[in-house]
């Protein structure tokens, strides 16, 4: 009689086991460097980010009549809005029919009221 502590097949099994957890561990190390690569990736895109405007026109469907003059930063400006200078953002508010949005106050900020 021999006194084999762990029979062959557990131990086949173990070292299944053993497999299965090295390839599990491998695959998160990769999610772990893919998502340390995104993150930098994200980080270098945030730099490389231009600087918003500080003026915008937002212009309508058609691409010709204005809609609104904002701040370069209001979250009400549509996609269809070009930058401006603050001559020309002060210039459509007071010559031109173009108003300013009443979220962000444009025309409060370029000193054009009260």
């Amino acid at each position: 009689m021999s006194a084999d502590p762990i029979p062959a097949d557990r131990l086949a099994q173990l070292q299944f086991l053993e497999r299965v957890q090295e390839r599990d561990l491998a695959r998160t190390r990769r999610w772990i460097e893919d998502e340390k690569r995104r993150r930098t990736e994200h980080a270098r895109g945030e730099a490389a980010r231009p600087e918003p405007p500080d003026w915008l026109l937002e212009v309508g469907l058609t691409g010709r009549a204005a809609v609104y003059v904002h701040a370069g930063s209001c979250h009400m400006a549509g996609k269809r809005s070009r930058p401006l200078t603050a001559d020309q953002a002060r210039d459509a508010l007071h010559h031109g029919p173009v108003p300013a949005c009443p979220h962000c106050r444009p025309d409060s900020a370029l000193g054009l009221t009260g």
